[in-house]
Order: structure tokens, then C-alpha cells, then sequence
């Protein structure tokens, strides 16, 4: 997928969404295309090995690869930079399937007319094409690399083509184009804005950062070059201006809750993929004042979208979309590293604290979850995706600078490690011998072998961020299997023993406009009824967090008991004003105020009202991602602990343990005892913080 939010289904997050459709509409989610690739099996064969120690992890050669010739033809309102003395460009292809012989077929979005030659959709997208810049951008910084910098120089000639220069629309982009160099403004199927121009879109939002990041890259070599990127960027602003710019400092309401008005297409995934662009162009032109307003306006929304805490749902994370409370997704999850890069560019520590809490709280959260899914909608469990990997890694690496905060380094190399083999499948998904990068793994380990371009896009920007902290790119190396996770967790309430008035409900699509509901079915619980949920036996505390289609209108309190006693209570409406969002009531996951106890294997909820009971996340107060490899066994311990916690480990006769404790911030915890090696095996946990533990021969 590439253009717009992923497609959240009634059923969990497939690996078909990796394929879909560069423009997939905004207006709501849809079912994914069923031409799209077939899985592999869990048993597919394991991708070749590593590059011998020492080398650049850095391989160019699938992008280039996917790289074609691009005919720019004279078309009204469309132009770029030497277009008369050369008529053509490139960029990338938008997928790569792989063929039985091991090579790859370079194909477009959407079905082929055999008798054009063109795509429903397209050859080529201006969301690949300007991420596919800002790869051989970094890549030419990083290196000196001088191919890097014309196929950098080449890309962002064929993006700005496909900007339109005036009109009502000047400043917006057409999203898809061609091989023959036609552009294709109104795909099929119908993407949202259509025109694909006629409105700010994510591919603007791109665009953005690709003109800032090239103009920053090219403003000492080639002045002239760099004055074009200057003037199409503030072209591209003139159009956020008069768009979702146009509303700054003003809400919305969703479900309740103020949500900025002014977000790139209503997102924070968007505007902070544009703030990466605007950064790195302030960074270069501080007085700019068009630019440096665009990048406060877009942090501050961006930042405004941070929700919950180390015990409430999402755990620190921000949001994605304003529009929905309730689902978060990784598919451009760039925010973090956009605000903690303001923040720096700015001056702004305070647009920091949400960078900090969705990299030391959330991710923590995440990992111990299962791994970098690519949606929680509420419920996690979803396909992972390079993109939504990388995405973490860079939003660790870049907090982790502007907070020097040195426990987020630690978690980078646990979510980049999914690139070396710790994820599901258990195979490297990422070969840095041919730069191929699989298209994601289902929750069961099935992957997607195709390599296309969003996907070897985002595995070589976190690479090339390996490769460029020498220390982070040894700890991700020596992380190439997921040994185990415990964290949180799901149970549906259909799996309790209704009692009284109620009954089990299966609507006939799971989602309600912002949510899912999980599993296909919950309780519609009546006054007087009681549904006891059975949940797995823990050797600690948990946290539940009970999932609660609540609707506008009161409607009474559900009790949640235990044989304990009581945990909390939830409201069964009493949902905020529906305001912006495309249902009335919210499907949330909320906080008790006591933990189940250990050993304890039943939840008791009885209402006084009507209500919708979907599920309940478990939450251990110590959540461990265990992970091991080349820089042996190591085990992440996250805390949602109100207090400090020590948890007791065996260390086996002739092994030492090493244990390096963090705050709720990602600082190291003051006065912890963490570099010496030992063999006592108490491991200390911050509240709301974490510990590393690595255990070596020794």
C-alpha cells in the first residue's frame, strides 16, 4: 500500500493490505484487492545470508533495480526542472514480484491492458518516487556516493512533474503516471481526492519531504538545482495553506475529544512525513518565515495527537488519524521522529514529550505485544510490514538524539532485529546481499516474498541508519531471533459464560468506522446480566482493560469483579459528541483502577444497563520481549507498574547477566547498578520504565 491509512478489515490486517493500491480511498476502509500475490508458506525458504561482517548494510542494487526511464511528455499545467533539454526522467516501479527462479518482475498498480500498456492505476506513484529520493539522498550524505546523488537528482525531477503548477489545484500532486510517461489523475478504482490533484493528499505531504530533504541536499552543490526544489516547496505550501493549513489553531471533535483541525488530510501519519521535509529545510533556511510556520503549525498537530499513558490505552502512542480514538496504525508512523527532529530544529523541547512517550512507553508496548504489528484497532495482532518496522527504528533513533535518551537505542535494536531474522517467520527479511526486502509476515509467519518498492524504501532508510551509528548497527546484528514475547494480550468476551439477560452478536462487517471490533463478535450484555470471561492463569499482576462499544446516550455502569473483588467500572455510554468521525459512540479499551491478581483465571462483568462488551486486552505489569543472536540472549522487561518492580532470574552456572535500567523517558534510572556483570539475578524495573537484560558465557 502507499498512498493513503491502511485498510483495516472485519477480519485482521492481512498481508493482501501490503499490496494494495497506491491511492487506496480516505473516505473509509474497503476490502483489499484479490489480485494481489499469494502468501508463502511458514516454511519458504530462508533469504540469503548477511554480508560478511564490516560491510555497508546498505544495498542499492533492488532499487536501482526498480528503477525505469520515465517519459515527462508536455502536458498542460505539468513541467519540471530541464525539461526541454531533457524529456525524461526516473522512478521507481511500484511492486516487484518474485518469480519461481528467484528474480523479480517489476509490475504496476492495479490490472495491465495489454493493448495500452497502461494500469488501472499506474507504473509509477509520487509517493515511492519522493521516499525513493530521500533514500538516495541519504544515501549520497552518507557515503559521498555520486550515482546516489543523480538518481536522487532524476527522482526528484520526475516528482515535481508531477506537480501541478497552477490553476486552482497549483501546489497538489497527481498520484500515479504511466510507463509511456501519461499521467492517470482518476485510477480505477476510485482513490480519494479524484482528481488525485484536486485536494492535499499524502502524496503531497511526501512531496514535501522529499523537496525539503533535496533541497537541504543539493543548496551547496548545485545552487540552482536547489533553488527549483525552493521554489516548488513553497509552491506545495501555498497549497497546504489554502488547505488544511488554513484552519490552524482551530478543533474538531472526535468522539469528545479535541483533535486539530489542521492535519494533513486529517493526519498525523501525513503532516509528519511533510515535517521531515520542513526540518530538514529550516535546518538550512531558518528565516525562511512561510516554511518555519508550516513547520510549527504541523508539529504542534502532529504533537496534539499524542494519546494515553503507560497504563492507559494507547499507552503513550500518537494517533494517527483524527478521526478515529481508537486505531492506531504503523503505516506512516513517522511521527515521533518528525516531532523530536523539530523539536530540535525549533528549539521546541516541548513537542518532545510525545516523541518521548510513543518511543519509551508505547514501542516497549508494542514489541512485547508480539513485534511492530501494522495496526492495533483496537486490539493488536496484526501483519508486519517493513514500513511500519522502520518507522520505529527511525522514530527511536531520532528521539533517542533529540532527548538523549540512550535506553531508546536499545529498543531500536530489538524492532530493527526484525530486518536480521526476530520476527515471525523467523527468517531475514531483509538481504543485504541483493537489497531485497520481503513484503511482510503474517501473524502466523506466512510472508509476502514480493520486494517492491515501499518495502525496499523503508528497509534501506533503516539501514542506512545502522549504518550510520556503528554501535546500534552491532546490537541490531547480533539480534536475529525472537525468543519469545509476553505482553499484552486478548480475550473475547464471547468466550465467556453469559448469565441472564444477554446474548452473542456477530455484525455483519467488524468495522464500525474507526475501530474493529474484535474477533467478528461481542456481547450485547442486558440489565441484570453477568458474562464471566475466562483469562489465562499469570504468575504476576495484569492489568485488563475491557473493550467497550460505548454509545452516546447513558446507558449504566458495567462492574468488573474478580474472585478478589472489585477491579473498576466502565460507563456503557456517555461517549462524547460524535463530531468528525464517521460513527456515534467509540469502541475503546478502558482502564480499571486495580489489577487482576496472579493466579487468578476469571473476569466477572455485570450491567444495570445495556452493553456492548467486545473483548478485554490482559496487560502483565512486566511485559518481556526475550530475543537472542550473535550478541547473545538478551530480555527487555517493560514495566506498567505503578511502583518499582524486581523480578527474579535464574542465571545458569558459567553466564553473567548484564542489566541496564530506564526510566518512563528512556533515561538511565538514577543510581541503578547496571554495567557490572553478575550473577545474582534480580532485575530491577522502573514504573513505567524498562530494563535490558543481556545474558553471556562468562
Amino acid at each position: 500500500m502507499k498512498a493513503t491509512r491502511p485498510v483495516v478489515t472485519a477480519v485482521a490486517l492481512s498481508l493482501l493490505a501490503v499490496s494494495l493500491p497506491a491511492g487506496a480511498a480516505t473516505a473509509g476502509p474497503a476490502a483489499p484487492p484479490s489480485s494481489v500475490n499469494a502468501l508463502t508458506a511458514q516454511t519458504a525458504p530462508v533469504l540469503a545470508p548477511l554480508l560478511a561482517e564490516g560491510e555497508s548494510l546498505t544495498n542499492l542494487d533492488h532499487l536501482d533495480f526498480l528503477l525505469d526511464t520515465v517519459p515527462l511528455a508536455p502536458v498542460a499545467g505539468h513541467t519540471t526542472y530541464q525539461l526541454e533539454q531533457n524529456p525524461s526522467a526516473e522512478g521507481p516501479w511500484t511492486y516487484a514480484d518474485k518469480k519461481a527462479d528467484g528474480s523479480y518482475n517489476r509490475v504496476g498498480g492495479g490490472a495491465l491492458d495489454p493493448a495500452t500498456g497502461h494500469w488501472s492505476q499506474g507504473a509509477f506513484n509520487a509517493d515511492d518516487i519522493a521516499r525513493t529520493a530521500v533514500v538516495y539522498l541519504r544515501h549520497w550524505k552518507q557515503t559521498g556516493d555520486l550515482a546516489s546523488k543523480e538518481h536522487a537528482f532524476q527522482n526528484l525531477r520526475a516528482l515535481t512533474y508531477l506537480q501541478t503548477v497552477d490553476g486552482p489545484n497549483a501546489g497538489n500532486v497527481v498520484l500515479w503516471q504511466q510507463a509511456d510517461g501519461s499521467l492517470n489523475p482518476s485510477a480505477i478504482p476510485v482513490e480519494l481526492p479524484d482528481p488525485s490533484d484536486s485536494a492535499e493528499s499524502y502524496w503531497l505531504a511526501r512531496t514535501v519531504w522529499a523537496l525539503g530533504e533535496g533541497f537541504a541536499g543539493f543548496a551547496g552543490s548545485d545552487p540552482e538545482f536547489a533553488a527549483f526544489l525552493q521554489d516548488r516547496l513553497h509552491l506545495s505550501l501555498g497549497a497546504l495553506n489554502r488547505q488544511s493549513l488554513a484552519k490552524y489553531g482551530t478543533f474538531d471533535t472526535a468522539d469528545g475529544v479535541q483533535v486539530p483541525a489542521w492535519l494533513i488530510a486529517g493526519g498525523a501519519d501525513a503532516s509528519a512525513e511533510a515535517v521531515l521535509g520542513l526540518a530538514a529545510y529550516a535546518d538550512v533556511v531558518p528565516s525562511d518565515p512561510v516554511a518555519t510556520t508550516a513547520l510549527i503549525q504541523l508539529s504542534e498537530g502532529v504533537a496534539a495527537m499524542s494519546s494515553g499513558s503507560a497504563t492507559q490505552w494507547p499507552f503513550g502512542a500518537i494517533m494517527p488519524w483524527n478521526k478515529s480514538q481508537s486505531l492506531w496504525h504503523a503505516w506512516g508512523g513517522m511521527a515521533p521522529a518528525a516531532v523530536a527532529t523539530a523539536s530540535t530544529v525549533l528549539g521546541r523541547p516541548d513537542l518532545l514529550t510525545a516523541a518521548v512517550k510513543d518511543t519509551a512507553q508505547f514501542t516497549p508496548q508494542l514489541l512485547a505485544a508480539g513485534g511492530p504489528d501494522n495496526a492495533w484497532s483496537p486490539t493488536p495482532g496484526e501483519a508486519q510490514i517493513a514500513y511500519g518496522v522502520d518507522s520505529r527504528v527511525q522514530s527511536l533513533v531520532a528521539t533517542a538524539k533529540a532527548a538523549d535518551a540512550p535506553g531508546l537505542l536499545d529498543v531500536a535494536a530489538i524492532a530493527a532485529g526484525w530486518f536480521f531474522g526476530a520476527n515471525p517467520n523467523g527468517a531475514p527479511a531483509y538481504n543485504a546481499a541483493t537489497g531485497t526486502a520481503i513484503d511482510g509476515i503474517e501473524t502466523d509467519g506466512r510472508i509476502n516474498p514480493n520486494s517492491g518498492a515501499e518495502s525496499t524504501i523503508h528497509a534501506l532508510l533503516t539501514m542506512l541508519a545502522l549504518d550510520a551509528d556503528p554501535g546500534l548497527r552491532a546490537k541490531a546484528l547480533g539480534i536475529s531471533v525472537t525468543e519469545g514475547t509476553n505482553g499484552l494480550s486478548v480475550v473475547e468476551a464471547e468466550a465467556g459464560t453469559i448469565t441472564g439477560n444477554g446474548t452473542v452478536v456477530r455484525p455483519p462487517s467488524s468495522w464500525t468506522g474507526e475501530a474493529n471490533i474484535s474477533g467478528g463478535a461481542y456481547v450485547d450484555l442486558g440489565a441484570g446480566g453477568t458474562l464471566s470471561i475466562p483469562v489465562p492463569a499469570a504468575d504476576q499482576p495484569s492489568n485488563i482493560f475491557p473493550i467497550v462499544n460505548q454509545v452516546i446516550a447513558p446507558s449504566g455502569t458495567t462492574t468488573w469483579t474478580s474472585a478478589k473483588g472489585p477491579l473498576g467500572a466502565t460507563a456503557n455510554g456517555g461517549a462524547g459528541a460524535q463530531g468528525i468521525t464517521d460513527a456515534p459512540g467509540i469502541l475503546f479499551p478502558f482502564t480499571l483502577r486495580r489489577a487482576l491478581a496472579a493466579g487468578l483465571t476469571s473476569v466477572t462483568a455485570s450491567t444495570d444497563g445495556a452493553a456492548a462488551l467486545d473483548a478485554l486486552l490482559v496487560q502483565p505489569l512486566i511485559s518481556t520481549v526475550r530475543v537472542s543472536g550473535s550478541g547473545g540472549d538478551s530480555t527487555l522487561y517493560v514495566s506498567a507498574a505503578k511502583s518499582t518492580t524486581v523480578q527474579e532470574l535464574a542465571v545458569p552456572a558459567g553466564f553473567v547477566l548484564v542489566q541496564r535500567q530506564y526510566d518512563s523517558s528512556g533515561q538511565p534510572v538514577d543510581g541503578s547498578r547496571d554495567a557490572a556483570a553478575t550473577t545474582a539475578g534480580r532485575v530491577t524495573v522502573a514504573p513505567g520504565g524498562f530494563t535490558l537484560v543481556t545474558m553471556t558465557a562468562g
